[in-house]
């Protein structure tokens, strides 16, 4: 349990690294804004290590734009010592590698989703963990997004992530608000008729297995050994108060 600290800290040291790079960059700073589960964990929304840097666009981004903020990021790679192991040409994606002892993560992920959803919220806000101000989406379009995103993974990806689920019960634990109008916008469908789908989708697709594989380096060990086996259940009790 000692290693996996370490690991976090080091990864969470990488992760820092890079975001400040990019606050700090004229460039990308402007062009960029600031989500996802690590955004959600930076700002308090969120009690759980997250290892990705997930970012929206300002505006949709042209594949002749694409080479201008490789321009960019490249350099900030090269001086970090990352070295990209894989990248998506079509979007701005990349799979980052670093030094690290054996069997330690050694993987950072940074992607700009290339869909632009209109009715997102942003606002100009300081990370106090890199002393700096970034434009990230409120917590009322994380959590909308977040809703969307545990079927919006399966239909792209087929692939379906704990930790989406644990982030859904943990945001109407704390009694956050959504934003409806994101929902709409991004599954075309009235959110009640959405959440019936979700329940649906989550009562035959969601196993213990797949939370415990995807969230168990993700929490602390007392908080993992606490929700694992009733996680799915809080969250459908969730979606189906939201909808009585």
């Amino acid at each position: 349990m000692v290693d996996l600290k370490i690991q976090n800290a080091i990864h969470r040291n990488k992760m820092q690294k890079l975001l400040i790079a990019i606050a700090d960059n004229p460039f990308l700073s402007k062009r960029i804004y600031f989500r996802g589960g690590t955004c959600a964990a930076m700002l308090g929304y969120l009690d759980r290590f997250s290892v990705d840097l997930d970012f929206d666009p300002y505006k949709s981004i042209a594949t002749s734009d694409m080479l201008n903020f490789r321009k960019e990021l490249l350099p900030i790679f090269d001086k970090l010592d990352f070295k990209i192991d894989r990248e998506n040409y079509e979007s701005l994606f990349f799979t980052l590698k670093y030094k690290a002892k054996v069997n330690f993560r050694n993987t950072l992920m940074l992607s700009v989703f290339n869909e632009v959803i209109k009715n997102n919220d942003y606002q100009k806000v300081k990370i106090t963990e890199i002393d700096r101000f970034m434009t990230c989406q409120t917590v009322e379009s994380m959590f909308a997004n977040k809703l969307v995103s545990v079927m919006d993974r399966y239909n792209r990806h087929k692939k379906i992530a704990g930790r989406d689920i644990y982030d859904v019960k943990y945001f109407f634990e704390q009694g956050y608000e959504f934003k409806n109008e994101i929902i709409k916008e991004r599954t075309g469908m009235e959110t009640k008729d959405y959440i019936k789908k979700l329940i649906v989708f989550i009562e035959k697709e969601v196993t213990e297995d797949l939370i415990n594989r995807d969230l168990n380096m993700l929490l602390a060990p007392d908080t993992f050994s606490k929700i694992r086996k009733t996680l799915k259940q809080d969250t459908l009790l969730f979606l189906k108060n939201l909808i009585n």
